[in-house]
């Protein structure tokens, strides 16, 4: 006769579970990664609305703080774009007009101002070319893929409308989650893991996304200013082209610089090595100086495992799961971290206890 087992029951009741939860997760994935961008972007809004609300004298200073902020933001928002959006506009429509003749011209990449260091490969470059885009049609012009985006943003409008709004009730209400988590942890054995974990986690995610939008706005300066001062073509599509891709880790500077050198040459441009010296020497310091400072203390994660989850990341989410991968990863990281150091913990209470008694 076979008898119950109750350890494997357990075992296997735990299995069971875990695997539900992950396919839960997986099945509303859209709507867990809504709700992350929206976490990222009340972290982002956190500390201005903090300063303006210790300056409000009123009881629901927050939610008046926020409201302002919010409102500043948006503002912010309609000034860059009046200033920004024209020029970036207009190149945007020259560079569409010009791929296609680039791509129908046999000839073009004979006449592009390719450095001697490079010349070698022009014609494996321009085989490539035409092998994958034949023709005009294949080659879609930009103008094209800018609206067939469109289109999907405008189908996907009720999440980027649900982003700001969520992240208002995340900022307003946020403290009291929080507060409220902590006191459901309080009687347990474990609630110093769990503080821990939570404060780990809050300035884990506010030093992130601060960083990264501090590394974009960089990025579009300094790729502004240099590429308008070298007469680069498209220079402010470029600028804004790699501060977008700024928040795509590791993979999103590299198809910036690449995207930047081979604009640049279907644009006529002489001194491409210029443009390479120039992503090289600003990608040095901003990977290894203002990166590190302003990544410092939170996100630290395996070179193989950030490489695992931006592979991951772009399975389940596209471009979005490649963005949260990395604080993700950092987020698992400190939960492993700190429910290794209380389990430690214990055992060496355990320990001490143990060694009392038999003394």
């Amino acid at each position: 006769m076979l008898a119950f087992d109750r350890r494997a029951a357990r075992v296997t009741w735990t299995v069971f579970l875990v695997a539900a939860a992950i396919g839960a997760v997986y099945a509303v994935r859209r709507t867990l990664l809504v709700f992350f961008l929206a976490i990222f972007f009340s972290y982002m809004l956190y500390p201005l609305v903090r300063r303006i609300e210790q300056m409000i004298p009123l009881r629901s200073a927050r939610m008046v703080a926020t409201a302002i902020v919010f409102v500043l933001l948006g503002i912010v928002v309609a000034v860059i774009f009046a200033i920004v959006g024209p020029p970036l506009a207009g190149q945007a429509s020259r560079l569409a007009a010009r791929i296609p003749q680039v791509v129908n011209d046999p000839g073009m990449f004979d006449r592009m101002p390719f450095p001697d260091w490079l010349a070698p490969y022009r014609e494996k470059m321009a085989e490539f070319v035409r092998e994958h885009l034949p023709d005009s049609d294949t080659a879609m012009p930009l103008a094209k893929q800018v609206g067939q985006t469109a289109l999907r943003l405008f189908g996907d409008m009720i999440f980027i409308v649900l982003i700001p709004i969520l992240a208002f009730l995340f900022i307003t209400g946020g403290a009291a989650m929080r507060d409220g988590f902590l006191g459901w942890t309080a009687e347990g054995r474990h609630s110093p893991m769990w503080q821990h974990i939570v404060a780990d986690l809050d300035k884990l995610f506010g030093r992130y996304i601060r960083a990264l939008v501090l590394l974009s706005t960089a990025t579009f300066v300094s790729y502004a200013i240099f590429f308008s001062v070298a007469s680069v073509p498209y220079g402010v599509v470029l600028a804004a082209l790699a501060a977008v891709l700024e928040f795509i880790p590791v993979i999103g500077p590299l198809v910036a610089a690449v995207a930047a050198i081979l604009v640049a040459a279907v644009g006529g441009y002489d001194h491409l090595l210029v443009i390479i010296v120039f992503i090289g020497i600003y990608r040095l310091f901003q990977d290894y100086v203002v990166n590190p400072y302003l990544m410092s203390g939170g996100v630290a994660v395996p070179p193989l495992m950030v490489l695992f989850g931006l592979l991951a990341g772009e399975e389940i989410g596209g471009v979005v799961g490649i963005f949260l991968s990395i604080p993700t990863l950092a987020a698992a990281r400190i939960v492993v971290l700190r429910v290794r150091e209380d389990m430690h913990a214990r055992r060496d209470a355990e320990a001490r206890a143990t060694s009392a008694e038999s003394g």
